[in-house]
């Protein structure tokens, strides 16, 4: 700020001063008549023991704009008449005051740009949010299908469930189809296939889950369901498929227990097979390495 328009603050703030000496009068510098200059003149004397022409005010203060400034003795007494020491002691709080001014509107600036950065952060976390439920919230529609057969698969043994944070959710199975969310990841299970994992989210292009058979699983649904022809084949047949410390447990219904069988007691219910024997339903089986039959639950119904 130069020197001129420091003075510009002076002759403001000696107005309003007289104001305040002189109520009545509300105008400015160029409404200031002949009888204020000389209640000016007689002001200053009285408070700053100093004279004043008129002529100098006329000069001076009542222009709107100085092409010069005053000299710093004038200076000192308008100075002395606001309550400072002199010229020097206003231009100093002048320019301490403009600085407070200027660190205040550095202040609020830099807080309307904080609030505005941290509203527009929180728009985008928003915005991201609404995609990712968006994502998330969309439906899709998977088919389940035997492998070989291009089949539907086993109704009521074939369960399905989606993953979330390492916990497995049951959904519904129904016409071998599941509605899951597009970016969901789903694990199919059931006795009679081999379990399948499928990320949606990884894998987006998928609408067809094809579970590969448990054949072992389906021989001995067979031999469960089927009537005997040729014992002696079947127990070759079992002794392939079952591993020699499979167990068989067999749940008894209204809740009576369950009843356990090892690969011998097993086998030779299935070669000599009886009425309850087909009544007998698999629920979950385990293979080994080589694919061998390890454990046997069933439900007797």
């Amino acid at each position: 700020m130069t020197h001129i328009e420091v003075f510009y603050e002076l002759k403001n703030s000696v107005l309003q001063h007289y104001k305040k000496r002189y109520p009545y009068f509300n105008g400015n510098w160029k409404t200031f008549s002949s009888q204020d200059i000389l209640n000016l003149i007689e002001d200053v004397e009285e408070k700053c023991k100093a004279s004043v022409s008129e002529k100098w005010i006329y000069t001076h203060l009542k222009p709107e704009t100085n092409e010069k400034l005053p000299r710093k003795d004038m200076l000192d007494i308008f100075s002395q008449y606001i309550g400072l020491a002199n010229w020097d002691a206003f231009q100093y709080e002048h320019n301490q005051q403009k600085t407070i001014e200027v660190s205040k509107k550095s202040l609020k600036s830099r807080k309307l740009l904080y609030i505005s950065l941290s509203v527009f952060v929180f728009l985008i976390i928003i915005g991201l949010y609404w995609q990712m439920t968006k994502k998330t919230l969309e439906k899709k529609t998977i088919h389940l299908e035997e492998k070989f057969t291009q089949d539907s698969v086993i109704p009521n043994i074939t369960k399905a469930y989606i993953i979330e944070d390492s916990v497995e959710k049951e959904i519904v199975v129904k016409s071998s189809k599941i509605e899951v969310n597009k970016e969901a990841k789903v694990v199919v299970k059931s006795p009679f296939y081999k379990e399948k994992t499928v990320d949606l989210k990884q894998n987006p292009e998928i609408v067809t889950i094809t579970l590969e058979p448990n054949d072992y699983a389906n021989i001995l649904q067979g031999f469960i369901k089927s009537d005997i022809k040729d014992w002696e084949t079947r127990k070759e047949q079992l002794e392939k498929i079952l591993h020699d410390n499979v167990e068989v447990i067999v749940m008894l219904p209204n809740n009576l227990g369950a009843e356990y069988f090892n690969k011998d007691e097993f086998s030779q219910k299935l070669i000599i097979p009886t009425a309850s024997l087909k009544k007998m339903k698999i629920v979950e089986v385990k293979n080994e390495a080589n694919n061998q039959i390890i454990f046997i639950r069933l439900i007797q119904e």
